[in-house]
């Protein structure tokens, strides 16, 4: 999409929204801000909250594609220098004026917020070496080397005012000088608890539909459903997939499911000739050879996981980024079932009768987790891989398949870029220093780095999406990993209010309207 036609089309997104209503809006969510610092911890229920409070230059859509917010244009003048017009008229929450110098002292704060931070935005500003002001309202931003994701990077960083650069994340937490232009202003914070908000009248998209928002949390799934069940709240996340049918019959209730970012993957061990649990007849790994891996791809129905285990919430998947996002390969085929086509392939690799396996993934991570393993190790034990399923809590699982104590794992990840670079990066790029980190299968490809790495120094969007998806037509030829499904996100509302699902599963209150 050009960037020449974002403006025209963030300014339609926000006319659509209708006029206030002066009502109060109460929302449960599945998990906790941990920080009211939008810049100290990574993680969805960080980020999502921060989008309340504060914006970023741009920021992602409800399809992560990037839109203007207080950057409303933006080019490159060379290879390591973009220049950004500031949105004017644009108000904090305590009266004061936004500005270039408030661009400034956000992106230098990011360090001072980073400081013992379990997931810091730090990366998110590693290309960066210098922000300057050309005028009140332009900043010009300086980059080590060419950096194409700027603008992905740019929407993680909320801003903050300048007089907060040295403030640390402590006093944030306890309730001072949480000060956004987001659309809503902070009140009070109740760790595990509750959040409350309440409108910015001067919020620079036009006001929201809510005067006050209290948000709840409600970790326990049937607490949640009970809460939306019985009317304490108007709106709930992360509808459990055995309520959500339960939900769908009640006249009361409307249900709003969207493919979600997050992919469940398989990494098989391609690097060691004796694995722990996978042998052939002769004690070697069989997980190397592709037509083993192509073969276990063939066992897998996933469409059967999507409506028997998934309860419908879920989308098929044959590569890492759902259709529609930057570096989407047309070139793939949907995925294909074949358990006949599966056993040729196992035989042509020398496995005419199999060979056995221990398949490990965790039982608490992700929807449905444990009885999506035990039902892929049934597959893959009907084509003849005799397959036994282990699973355990994340807290132990995650830990030693980082190790390379398992031969076949089951994972997931979220395409929090926005692009495909996001996620084939680290679960297909050669493992090194600072590669691959989440390559526990170690796959590699001279090939498939190449064109990665290209990708992330080459400034025209074409060419970098043409070598995107030429990196993932590499690594699915290859099967360096097994692409599941894409887990849906669902949300369940009163019938009288709507919601626009979201490809990151955040919710957030601006959007939620109601039917007059």
């Amino acid at each position: 999409m050009k960037k020449s036609t974002l403006a025209a089309i963030f300014a339609t997104l926000f006319a659509s929204l209708p006029l206030a209503y002066g009502a109060d809006l109460n929302v449960g969510l599945a998990s906790s801000t941990t920080s009211m610092d939008p810049q100290f911890y990574v993680g969805g229920p960080n980020s999502a909250m921060a989008r309340n409070i504060f914006d970023g230059l741009v920021i992602q859509d409800e399809k992560q594609q990037i839109t203007p917010a207080l950057a409303v244009s933006w080019k490159v003048i060379d290879d390591t220098t973009w220049e950004f017009k500031l949105r004017p008229n644009v108000k904090f929450h305590d009266g004061t004026d936004f500005g270039a110098k408030d661009v400034i002292a956000s992106v230098k704060r990011v360090a001072l917020a980073s400081k013992n931070s379990p997931s810091s935005y730090a990366p998110y500003v590693s290309d960066i070496t210098e922000v300057t002001e050309v005028d009140p309202l332009t900043v010009k931003i300086t980059t080590k080397t060419a950096a194409p994701l700027l603008l992905n990077n740019l929407s993680r960083i909320s801003i903050m005012p300048a007089r907060l650069e040295n403030v640390p994340s402590q006093t944030l937490n306890s309730g001072k000088d949480v000060i956004g232009t987001g659309p809503f202003k902070f009140v009070s914070w109740t760790p595990d608890d509750n959040v409350v908000l309440e409108r910015f009248d001067d919020y620079w998209a036009g006001k929201a539909a809510w005067e006050k928002v209290t948000i709840r949390v409600f970790k326990n799934s049937s607490a949640r459903v009970a809460a939306m069940l019985s009317g304490d709240v108007d709106l709930i996340e992360n509808v459990p997939t055995a309520d959500n049918r339960n939900i769908e019959k009640n006249t009361a209730l409307r249900s709003v499911s969207t493919p979600g970012n997050r992919i469940m993957y398989l990494h098989m061990d391609q690097e060691r000739d004796v694995s722990p649990f996978a042998a052939g007849p002769d004690g070697k790994n069989p997980l190397l050879k592709t037509d083993v891996r192509q073969a276990m791809s063939l066992a897998i129905n996933r469409q059967a996981l999507v409506d028997r285990i998934m309860d419908g919430q879920g989308v098929p998947a044959s590569q890492l980024v759902p259709q529609g996002y930057f570096g989407y390969s047309a070139n793939i085929p949907a995925p294909v079932y074949d358990p006949v086509k599966a056993k040729q392939k196992l035989a042509a690799a020398g496995y005419p009768d199999g060979f056995t396996l221990t398949f490990h993934a965790s039982n608490d991570r992700y929807p449905n987790d444990s009885k999506l393993a035990q039902a892929i190790g049934q597959m893959f034990s009907r084509v003849g891989i005799k397959t036994d399923v282990v699973t355990m809590p994340g807290s132990v699982y995650f830990s030693r398949a980082s190790k390379l104590e398992f031969s076949l794992i089951m994972g997931g990840a979220a395409v929090e870029t926005g692009e495909a670079s996001g996620v084939l990066g680290p679960l297909l790029e050669t493992f090194g220093p600072n590669a691959g980190q989440g390559n526990r299968g170690r796959y590699s490809s001279e090939a498939f780095d190449k064109a990665l790495i290209a990708a992330r120094s080459t400034l025209d969007d074409a060419k970098r999406e043409q070598l995107l998806v030429a990196a993932t037509d590499i690594a699915m030829k290859d099967v360096g990993v097994i692409p599941v499904l894409f887990l849906s996100n669902t949300w369940a509302m009163k019938k009288q209010y709507n919601y626009v699902g979201r490809s990151d599963g955040y919710t957030l209150p601006y959007f939620v309207t109601e039917s007059k």
